[in-house]
């Protein structure tokens, strides 16, 4: 397990800094001592099984909920005050649009609320990708622009951080490729975001740093790598081969596990190296070989089950 205080200081550029966060339910303990620092210009996931304390924890960090002990600083001051004084957006699934409003109305709504500080509406429709739909009513949009139009929301004022709670939900493969784009070009120029996600390809692709919670406390902290390399065992080999047979028949004590599909073999294996040596040595004929190591579902099931048996 990495944890971020051996990586992460606490230093007046953090912009989120939680201390020893705990929120309770009664008998039900959500959070559980949370510490957690974000410097500047940092995209961080964080992600965690369902009732986790993913949701409680992003609604303290927006004053929407009073911690039970502990402390939260956004931006340098408490969550309310962040939050009145335009230092904190977000963009959240629970969040609704006006009804028969047009995209560009709610947009221009969301400028004028702070002021006009920052991007204009126009600026806005153009960085999320709205501009041609400016004059669509937002009860005729789809799940996924819908969700564009809360991003522009989101950064009206031109926030210092940015919380986003299952951003590309109902986007397809296309339209979250050039929102995270956008994300990744605003955090290039200092924006700091904390984005909830279940999901976990897009965490591994473009987060600066992964934050795994579990039972209310944090249970890993790196980059993708970092948490990959540390809480994952072994590597996969496939190949192509039409000797499936004699190919399972080679000696390889390493390997965990032998799967076929068609004519593709997957092996899991402890040691990479001596498994592909032991192929070639056998002259069993394969192609199309990749090797690849454990992945992000990987990590969040072991941190997941080592949480049940603690």
């Amino acid at each position: 397990m990495i944890h971020e205080s051996t990586t992460h200081s606490r230093t007046t550029s953090n912009v989120i800094d939680v201390r020893e966060l705990t929120k309770s339910y009664g008998a039900v303990r959500a959070l559980r001592g949370i510490d957690l620092v974000v410097p500047a210009g940092e995209l961080l996931a964080l992600l965690g099984p369902n009732g986790a304390g993913k949701s409680t924890m992003i609604s303290c960090l927006l004053g929407m909920l009073s911690p039970s002990s502990g402390g939260v600083r956004i931006a340098g001051t408490d969550p309310g005050d962040a939050v009145r004084r335009g230092r904190v957006g977000a963009m959240l699934q629970i969040a609704g649009l006006p009804d028969g409003a047009k995209v560009r109305e709610v947009v221009r709504l969301a400028t004028a609320l702070h002021r006009r500080r920052g991007r204009s509406a126009q600026e806005l429709l153009a960085l999320t990708g709205l501009s041609d739909l400016a004059g669509r009513r937002v009860t005729a949009l789809s799940g996924g622009q819908a969700q564009r139009v809360r991003f522009a929301v989101a950064l009206a004022g031109e926030p210092q951080v940015l919380f986003l709670d299952e951003p590309t939900t109902g986007m397809d493969v296309e339209t979250r490729d050039i929102f995270w784009h956008a994300v990744r070009a605003l955090v290039d120029d200092g924006l700091t975001v904390l984005c909830a996600t279940h999901y976990l390809a897009e965490a591994d692709k473009y987060a600066d740093r992964i934050v795994m919670i579990a039972d209310g406390h944090v249970v890993a902290d790196g980059t993708g790598a970092e948490l990959k390399a540390a809480l994952t065992s072994g590597r996969t080999i496939e190949l192509v081969t039409d000797n499936t047979d004699r190919l399972l028949d080679v000696a390889m004590p390493e390997v965990s596990e032998r799967t076929v599909q068609g004519r593709t073999v997957r092996l899991r294996t402890s040691d990479a190296d001596r498994s592909l040596a032991a192929l070639y040595r056998s002259q069993v004929p394969f192609r199309d070989v990749t090797v690849t190591g454990g992945d992000l579902d990987e990590v969040l099931m072991a941190v997941s089950h080592n949480e049940q048996e603690n």
